[in-house]
């Protein structure tokens, strides 16, 4: 009890963000109607359905939404779930983890197809346009490489397993012996998974998240290797057909955390394991920008983020709906790009997903400089 307020010092942070930051606020103030009515606010983002159901339905304890906030009144004496309590305290404590400096991931498409670079690095058969591609990326500066060899800019058809080894096996195994840059395998089958990893990657980007193809969680698992969970709905067929949401952060903060429980299950160590929204995956323009200024938000469940914005196509539509003309191809859309970029490394991205190694780098570098330097 607080003696000097009349009122239980719950000390019980919650998230609230908005569009610069993600900030502490803690309400163990008396309430107006009773002055020995503890008011704390929680985060309902950092809840998951059932725990705020669980919340609502407890004895002595009245819920009413301000804004983003849950906000609770409660007796002194009204017993709360002390682990519950602790969830929501490590959801905080992981929202406002001091943010490192994000890692720079190299897109390399082993693709006739993609929505950028479609056939620019790709030649049939031969491995060398996209491995030169991919250590002019190494040498630029990036920490990783991720190398695909389907394409899943919306509308695209599947391809199938043989094809997808034939571009990417040949390719991973040169890299391997050229460079000790840590290799991403992007892809959604097991089978590609299993014989990029024997040829050298150590990561499984998947953008199904291990739905599409139930064996590549428990490989994962057995190989020992990393693994990125991406949120998409739909298929890359048909994710673009009119995506609905009712919370889309709140719908992709739960999606992504049932997909980390299945990777637990299956055995893959926790400190393995990376998240990623899915920008531009069976999103809106909205939802997507909607998404990239609630970063906090995701990481609350304590896993690092990798988000994926370079040349996206929400960067002309925000430029179109300014009244600037749309520049003629994806490949010109770095300043977007960079400027979302920046965004997410203040929001906390672990992992940077783009094209342009060099001018990220430069940027970030800059971004951090001035950062550092108080007025």
């Amino acid at each position: 009890m607080n003696q000097a307020t009349g009122t239980r010092d719950l000390r019980l942070p919650a998230v609230t963000c908005d569009r610069d930051a993600c900030r502490l606020r803690i309400r163990a103030l008396p309430s107006p109607n009773a002055p020995s009515v503890a008011r704390v606010a929680l985060s309902s983002t950092g809840l998951t359905p059932e725990e705020e159901s669980l919340l609502r339905s407890a004895p002595g304890v009245v819920v009413s939404e301000e804004g983003p906030e849950l906000v609770l009144e409660t007796g002194p004496d009204t017993p709360i779930d002390p682990e519950l309590l602790g969830r929501v305290s490590a959801a905080w404590s992981n929202a406002t983890a001091p943010r490192s400096e994000p890692l720079i991931m190299g897109i390399v498409n082993a693709t006739p197809d993609s929505f950028s670079d479609g056939g620019v690095h790709h030649s049939d058969g031969d491995p060398r346009p996209a491995l030169e591609h991919a250590l002019r990326l190494v040498s630029a500066g990036c920490d990783l490489l991720d190398i695909g060899g389907e394409s899943t800019r919306p509308g695209a058809s599947p391809v199938d397993t043989d094809e997808e080894l034939r571009r990417v096996v040949p390719l991973i195994t040169a890299l391997h012996s050229e460079t000790s840059c840590p290799i991403s395998i992007d892809t959604r089958k097991a089978a590609v998974a299993a014989a990029a990893i024997d040829a050298g990657a150590s990561m499984v980007n998947d953008v199904s998240a291990g739905l599409f193809d139930e064996n590549i969680l428990p490989l994962v698992a057995d190989r020992g290797v990393g693994i990125c969970l991406m949120h998409m709905r739909g298929t890359p067929l048909d994710m673009q057909d009119a995506p609905l949401y009712d919370d889309v952060v709140r719908e992709v903060l739960d999606h992504l955390r049932e997909r980390a429980r299945a990777c637990l299950k299956a055995g893959i160590d926790g400190n393995m394991i990376r998240i990623d929204p899915g920008i531009g995956f069976g999103k809106t323009q909205e939802h997507n920008l909607e998404l990239m200024t609630s970063l906090p938000v995701l990481r609350s469940l304590g896993l690092p983020l990798l988000l994926g914005v370079s040349r996206k196509s929400f960067i002309a539509q925000v430029t179109a709906n300014a009244g600037i003309e749309a520049t003629g191809s994806p490949g010109e859309r770095l300043g977007g790009t960079v400027a979302a970029v920046l965004r997410c490394a203040d929001g906390g991205a672990s992992v940077l997903r783009v094209h342009d190694v060099a001018e990220t780098r430069e940027a970030l570098l800059v971004h951090r400089s001035l950062s550092q330097r108080t007025p």
